[in-house]
């Protein structure tokens, strides 16, 4: 089927033909036709499915059946989104779809100056795309104004639920008219999503291209176990041996990123770390070399990468396993996107076994870890922690021998 099929407009169908898209995927293919009827959804769909088109493109329809002066500080369509990132990335693709069109449209995030999107606020929107904290600083100023809103998108909302903005959510839903489309977008399904779309959507269409927490056939996944103290230079060497070009790596924490970011440089790897302590203007640029070839490497957190859209990213590596078994989906979900294929590669400590099955349970597949030559573990080998540890346990509490001295010469005078 094309999309001409999907009773689209000239001006969005030559956006479409001058990108090279030929036939929907199944998310749009289903969504599409659900959304103009103007009926809500709650759709499951894995990163890389075109979710992001599946929504803006019969959104931007609907605004060409209905044309309409938005007021000042207005908005006809909100889309939430859980970061910056993925933010910046929804809104340059309603730019691009709606390049032939005359919707106005603008993102609010954080990390930036807030004196622009006044202005931008102030001529009103057919579009925002927007994180919560952000949004809700307008809302407090005064700046944006809900209560004409027409279309709600909440996109990534298991991300959201996941980074805690269930309360900002709530608070956004405050400002919004009980009578609405709303359009609720997540990869994975949990008791608080479900929980959520009961209180948001009205009779939804259920819209579901993949089985739940589902990982795509199209990212060859491996894994490596290795002790802890090896995990780098195996990385290092797997990286350097096999010539992989450009890899997006996970690590857990802000501080780990930057370490091995550095470490993965004295290796002689070109890289660079995202995080959530890193300016707006940091990310950005760290994200413009790795597209563009400058940086080999890109560590990141789970945040900082949510929602990053990189072409043909080849191969993603689990340094650490993420903190939720779940987000192993969405980590790897980064390669093998739009009918391309990846790898995505986890390194496993001895311990870390048992939180492997978790993974394994969520995506109901079997993830074989295996021992690379030369990295075997080592039962012999004694962190500098467990050094520590055990020269502190074997301390014996040190003789006062001052003291000592000072009572037998008391007692030497009679004085004891």
């Amino acid at each position: 089927m094309s999309f001409q099929s999907l009773a689209l407009a000239t001006p969005i169908l030559r956006v479409l033909t001058e990108q090279g898209y030929t036939s929907p995927t199944p998310v749009q293919l289903q969504s599409i036709p659900v959304i103009l009827a103007g009926k809500d959804v709650l759709a499951g769909a894995q990163t890389g499915t075109g979710k992001t088109a599946a929504f803006t493109l019969p959104l931007l329809q609907q605004m060409l059946n209905a044309p309409k002066v938005v007021a000042a500080s207005q908005v006809r369509v909100l889309v939430l989104t859980p970061t910056r990132e993925l933010a910046q990335q929804v809104y340059d693709n309603v730019r691009k779809y709606s390049q032939y069109l005359t919707t106005r449209s603008a993102v609010f995030y954080g990390g930036v100056s807030i004196r622009p999107q006044y202005d931008d606020a102030a001529q009103g929107l057919d579009i925002l795309v927007a994180t919560p904290g952000r949004l809700i600083d307008h809302l407090h100023q005064k700046t944006i104004d809900l209560s004409a809103l027409e279309v709600l998108v909440l996109d990534e909302a298991d991300r959201m639920l996941d980074m805690g903005f269930v309360v900002d959510i709530k608070r956004i839903m405050a400002k919004l008219p009980p009578k609405r489309q709303t359009l609720l977008f997540s990869a994975t399904y949990s008791t608080e999503i479900k929980q959520l779309a009961d209180e948001l959507l009205n009779s939804p269409q259920l819209i579901e291209v993949a089985a739940t927490n589902a990982t795509a056939d199209s990212v060859q996944q491996l894994a490596y176990l290795v002790d802890r103290h090896r995990k780098r230079e195996l990385l290092s060497h797997v990286i350097g041996k096999n010539n992989w070009p450009q890899v997006l790596v996970f690590v857990r924490t802000k501080h780990g990123a930057d370490r091995l970011a550095k470490q993965l440089e004295k290796d002689g790897l070109k890289s660079a770390a995202i995080h959530g302590d890193k300016s707006q203007g940091a990310r950005t640029k760290a994200l413009a070399d790795f597209k563009a070839g400058k940086v080999r490497i890109l560590v990141a957190t789970d945040i900082a990468a949510r929602g990053l859209d990189i072409s043909e990213l080849p191969y993603v590596v689990n340094y650490d396993l993420p903190q939720v078994a779940e987000d192993y989906v969405h980590r790897i979900g980064r390669t093998g996107r739009a009918g391309n294929t990846g790898v995505a590669l986890t390194l496993i400590t001895p311990e870390e076994t048992k939180a492997l099955q978790d993974i394994e349970r969520i995506i109901q597949q079997v993830i074989t870890a295996t021992v690379l030559a030369g990295y075997e573990h080592d039962p012999s080998y004694v962190s500098p922690e467990q050094a520590q540890a055990r020269n502190n346990s074997g301390v014996k509490k040190p003789v006062r021998r001052g003291n000592e001295k000072a009572k037998l010469r008391s007692k030497a005078l009679g004085k004891g």
